[in-house]
């Protein structure tokens, strides 16, 4: 059997004709130089183009910001920030929990340890945007617009160093956290120099210049904030954090000079095992016939499932770096990685799953007749009306529900003119949305390439429907239609045809494949770095995106399985297997948090439960309670 390939497109079609299209977005794409393929709208990098600008990106182990002239160096370039564990900050305890736990923790923002800048930018400085994918955006810096100077920061989830390129700039590597020693350490290799930097925090970093003239740049140490290079500079600067001493800087030694500039993940499924590469592109100096490679950072649950029997594993290296909410990352020292999940949950169905002997189906006969009393009168109810609601989210959540009695009345009671009768009422009332007839219908925003709700465009606040129309939550909201879907084409196969479009392009909103599907970017909410999907659209936010239901990401990845089922979709139905998954180790790793967790602080694991997890900071919390009910579900 050949293995199945889990990143074919679902469709590369326009979006059905009841879907109108429109270009009016209210979330402007401020500085985004244009490009042919979809932007993501909830991937890291977000802060980039939205809001003030001025926001951190934290690709991990660290984090970018725009500095905008705040900070002791008064810098307009790019400051770069690492926070150690005994910099965060954190909440009050909580007694009602066993052991006081904290609410929170965080991590300090603002902290600009090093600065790439150049004397030429100011007040005028631009900051745009381009070549946005699904692991990497360039940000750039000009002194003006239009200007054709810049520095140019290519940033990928997990690189070892942040670069800047210069293009005809003088060269001002700042710090706000005040250098106390700036050393010239000589030359890893031809043509790249390198400087041993203590800042007064105590904290040591490494500089990598490489020009393009080959010259030394000979950096002059100005002042405890300023480290001046010469004019008219182009060429590379790389900074990477070193607590290593020797032999960190040996690691890093051996990888400058080059860096990532994007990222692509491919994937295949065969008998039971899943396993999926992440490739890095790179570009830098080149020495003699070699290419070094890359240094990049792994998370736990990658260093985890590092596939024993392939080469990554022996590309690891004592190298560690604290991350903000994710645990230790590792560096590793490789241009792609080999990672596996052995047991892909492909014997799940429709039916609540048990390891138990005694499943859903061995239910006594005393059972089903209180379940058949009940069943009769809850699958009577005006379903239609009941879904009729103003949001995606709420109407989904209603069919998905009836949609599970109605299959539960089916398979497990097999009360077959009972589940027909539901049936015949979901149907109706689904009808009403791949219609697109609903309260707020929705439509193909070709600004921001995905399917949204027309409600922010009526009324104006983005905060309808859960944020919808900016592209909050769709894997939440979609999930629900997906699996009301496949439970509609499970029991009555003549209904797919006539509804398989519109199904799919939710899927392709939320969840699109492939880059060959250029009306939806890649893979919206799942992250294929840190294993899981991020909620947040296009909302600014100091920490950047988060989510806070693991249980709706992993039923969206449960739908999408479901939906591959029916339809015959053997990649779909396995890229929803290999995402629940990585979902579960994730899970493990991040959010569901044992007692014996080394990921999270020990003063925070007694929580449980992550509650909402961003990328800067994790607060036992939901956007709507603090109930324990609510944040422990």
């Amino acid at each position: 059997m050949d293995p199945t390939d889990v990143f074919l497109p679902v469709a590369t079609d326009a979006p059905p004709l009841q879907i109108p299209s429109r270009g009016d977005h209210p979330a402007p794409r401020l500085g985004i130089v244009p490009q042919n393929i979809p932007i993501s709208t909830n991937k890291f990098y977000a802060n980039l183009f939205l809001g003030s600008q001025g926001q951190g990106v934290w690709t991990h182990p660290y984090s970018v910001t725009w500095s905008k002239g705040n900070g002791n160096a008064r810098s307009w370039g790019m400051a770069v920030s690492h926070i150690e564990a005994d910099q965060r900050a954190y909440g009050p305890q909580n007694p009602a929990i066993n052991g006081n736990p904290v609410q929170y923790f965080i991590n300090p923002i603002g902290i600009q340890s090093i600065v790439l800048s150049a004397t030429e930018l100011g007040p005028s400085t631009v900051l745009t945007s381009d070549t946005l994918q699904a692991f990497s955006a360039n940000a750039n810096l000009s002194p003006y617009a239009g200007s054709p100077a810049r520095i140019t920061f290519p940033l990928v989830q997990g690189m070892g160093f942040i670069t800047g390129i210069y293009l005809n700039l003088q060269p001002a590597i700042q710090s706000s956290v005040f250098y106390r020693s700036v050393v010239p350490a000589g030359s890893p290799r031809p043509g790249i120099f390198k400087y041993r930097i203590t800042l007064e925090d105590g904290r040591s970093w490494l500089l990598y210049a490489s020009p393009n003239s080959g010259q030394d740049p000979r950096l002059l140490l100005e002042s405890n904030t300023m480290l001046r290079g010469p004019c008219n500079w182009s060429g590379t600067f790389q900074v990477a954090k070193n607590p290593n001493g020797t032999a960190g800087e040996a690691i890093y030694d051996d990888s400058a000079g080059v860096y990532a500039t994007s990222a692509t993940v491919t994937g295949t499924s065969l008998g039971g095992i899943g396993s999926y590469q992440l490739h890095w592109i790179k570009a830098g100096s080149t020495f003699g016939n070699s290419v070094p490679r890359l240094i990049m950072f792994a998370l736990p649950h990658h260093v985890q499932s590092f596939d024993r029997n392939g080469p990554t594993p022996q590309y690891e290296t004592s190298l560690r770096l604290q991350t903000t909410t994710k645990g230790l990352a590792t560096a590793v020292v490789a241009d792609s990685w080999a990672l596996s999940e052995p047991s892909l949950p492909a014997y799940i169905g429709f039916m609540p799953w048990t390891s138990s002997a005694t499943g859903p189906k061995n239910l006594s006969s005393a059972a089903k007749r209180v379940i058949e009393g009940v069943a009769a009168s809850e699958v009577r109810q005006n379903i239609a009306q009941q879904s009729n609601l103003d949001g995606m989210y709420s109407s989904g959540k209603v069919l998905s529900k009836f949609a599970t009695l109605v299959y539960a009345i089916y398979d497990l009671e097999q009360l077959f003119d009972l589940a027909k009768e539901g049936l015949s009422q979901l149907k109706i009332a689904f009808s009403r949305f791949a219609a697109n007839n609903q309260i707020n219908p929705l439509v193909y925003d070709t600004a921001w390439s995905g399917v949204v709700s027309s409600s922010t465009y009526v009324l104006g606040d983005p905060g309808l429907d859960f944020g919808n129309t900016f592209y909050n939550d769709h894997h939440f909201h979609f999930a629900y239609f997906i699996h009301t879907a496949a439970i509609l084409a499970q029991l009555d196969p003549l209904w797919l045809p006539s509804n398989r479009d519109w199904v799919n392009t939710l899927v392709r909103d939320a969840s699109n494949p492939s880059t060959q599907d250029g009306y939806f970017p890649f893979s919206r909410a799942f992250d294929w770095y840190h294993g899981h999907s991020f909620a947040k659209g296009l909302f600014e936010s100091a920490d950047s995106k988060d989510e806070e239901s693991t249980s709706e990401d992993a039923f969206f990845s449960y739908a999408l399985k479901m939906w591959g089922q029916v339809t015959g979709d053997a990649s779909m139905e396995a890229r929803g297997n290999l995402m629940l998954a990585i979902q579960k180790r994730s899970f493990e790793n991040y959010f569901l948090i044992k007692s014996d967790n080394l990921n999270q602080p020990a003063n925070f694991i007694g929580n449980k439960v992550a509650g909402i997890l961003f990328e800067n900071k994790i607060d036992h919390a939901t956007y709507f309670g603090n109930s324990p009910e609510y944040i422990q579900g």
